[in-house]
C-alpha cells in the first residue's frame, strides 16, 4: 500500500493551526495532529502515564492520574534535562502513532499537525510539502493571552523556543496568512486544498 501524500502543517503558537487544521479536516483531509496525539498518551490511563511515572515525581500528575500539562510545562522551560527526558519518552510514542495514522487515512491527502515541525528536521523529510500558518507575533501574543491564563512572559518563553518568524516563512512550501479574519483563513484553506487534491492525485 502506498503512502498517502502528507503536507505537514506548522505555525508558531497562535498563529492560528488549529483554525486551518478544522477547515482543511471540514473539507475532507485526513488531520494528524501531534499535539492532539500527545494529550491522548498523557491523559488518564494514557500509554505514556507508567513510563512517565517512572521519571517524574507525583507532582507532576493530577488527581485523575493523567500528566499535569501545566505543571509539567513549567518544569521543562526552568530544567534542560527534565524536557530532554520528557521528550525522549513522548516523541517516539508519538512519531508511532501519527504514522499509523497516516498509514490508516482516508482522506484525499493527510494534513500533519506539527507544531515544531520546522525545529524537527526528521519531520521534514515525512511530508510532501510544508504548509505554515503566519501572522505577527504581537497577534500571536493577543490571541493566546485571550484563550489561556497564561502570563505574558511565559508566552515569550514558549515563542522564544520556537524558531524565528522568519525561517518558519522561508521553509514554508505554501504560506497562509492569518493577520485578518477566519473566512480569509478558509478563502486560502479551501484553494490548499483543491491543489493538494490535485497534487495527491497527481502522485499516487
Amino acid at each position: 500500500m502506498t503512502r498517502p501524500f502528507v503536507v505537514g502543517l506548522t505555525g508558531g503558537i497562535g498563529s492560528g493551526k488549529s483554525a486551518a487544521a478544522e477547515e482543511f479536516a471540514r473539507l475532507g483531509a485526513t488531520v494528524v495532529d501531534t499535539d492532539r496525539i500527545a494529550r491522548e498518551l498523557t491523559a488518564a490511563g494514557g500509554a505514556a502515564l507508567p513510563p512517565l511515572r517512572t521519571q517524574f515525581d507525583d507532582s507532576h500528575f493530577d488527581a485523575s492520574g493523567a500528566m499535569d500539562r501545566a505543571r509539567m510545562r513549567a518544569t521543562v522551560f526552568a530544567d534542560p534535562s527534565a524536557r530532554q527526558k520528557l521528550e525522549s519518552l513522548l516523541h517516539p510514542m508519538i512519531r508511532e502513532e501519527s504514522e499509523r495514522r497516516i498509514a490508516a487515512a482516508s482522506g484525499p491527502y493527510v494534513v500533519f499537525v506539527v507544531p515544531l515541525l520546522i525545529e524537527s528536521g526528521d519531520y521534514r523529510d515525512r511530508v510532501q510539502r510544508v504548509a505554515v500558518v503566519d501572522c505577527p507575533q504581537e497577534l500571536q501574543l493577543a490571541r493566546v493571552r485571550q484563550r489561556s491564563a497564561l502570563p505574558d512572559e511565559e508566552i515569550r518563553r514558549i515563542l522564544a523556543a520556537q524558531v524565528p518568524r522568519e525561517q518558519r516563512r522561508a521553509a514554508a512550501d505554501d504560506l497562509i496568512d492569518n493577520s485578518s479574519s477566519i473566512d480569509a483563513l478558509h478563502k486560502q484553506v479551501r484553494a490548499l486544498h483543491e491543489k493538494y487534491t490535485a497534487l495527491a492525485q497527481r502522485d499516487r
